[in-house]
C-alpha cells in the first residue's frame, strides 16, 4: 500500500473529525472543535499529520506538538480496515522525526486506561508504559 504523509491542515478537518468519532479509544471534547484544532495547528505548524493513499483517501491522522521541551501526541487514528498495515507506525515515525528536528528529546501520549488495543500498539512500537506518573486535570472554562 502506498502511504503518503502530509501535514494536517484545516481543509481536511471534517474528514479527520469523522475518523476520530468512529475510532474506539479516542476521547473527544470541546478542545477538538474546529476553532481549537485550528489554534493547535497554528501553534505547532507542520507537526500534526495525515496519511492518505495515492487517490487522496484519508487513511489516518494524528495531532502532534510540543512545548519546546516535551512532545505530545494525541488522537492517533487509522481507518478500522487498515489497522496493522503500518499506517499508524508511519505517522508516528514522522511525528518523532519532526519533534527531533525541533530539538525535542522525549514525547508523551495520553491514552485511556481501558484502551487495551491502544496500549498494545504503543508498547509494540517501543513506547514505555509509565506507572510512576499520573495525569491530573482541571477544566478552567
Amino acid at each position: 500500500m502506498n502511504i503518503n504523509i502530509a501535514p494536517f491542515t484545516m481543509d481536511i478537518y471534517e474528514k479527520v473529525l469523522a475518523l476520530w468519532k468512529e475510532s474506539k479509544g479516542i476521547g473527544l471534547s470541546g478542545a477538538d472543535s474546529k476553532e481549537r484544532i485550528r489554534s493547535y495547528l497554528e501553534r505547532n505548524p507542520n507537526m500534526s499529520l495525515i496519511a492518505e493513499d495515492s487517490q487522496g483517501t484519508l487513511l489516518g491522522a494524528v495531532l502532534c506538538g510540543h512545548d519546546g521541551r516535551r512532545g505530545y501526541i494525541y488522537h492517533l487514528a487509522v481507518q478500522s480496515g487498515l489497522r496493522r498495515k503500518g499506517v499508524g507506525r508511519k505517522l508516528i515515525q514522522e511525528c518523532l522525526a519532526r519533534l527531533k528536528a525541533a530539538g525535542v528529546q522525549k514525547s508523551h501520549i495520553f491514552i485511556f486506561e481501558d484502551n487495551a488495543g491502544g496500549t498494545d500498539f504503543w508498547k509494540g512500537i517501543g513506547w514505555t508504559y509509565r506507572t510512576d506518573i499520573r495525569v491530573i486535570s482541571k477544566d478552567i472554562e
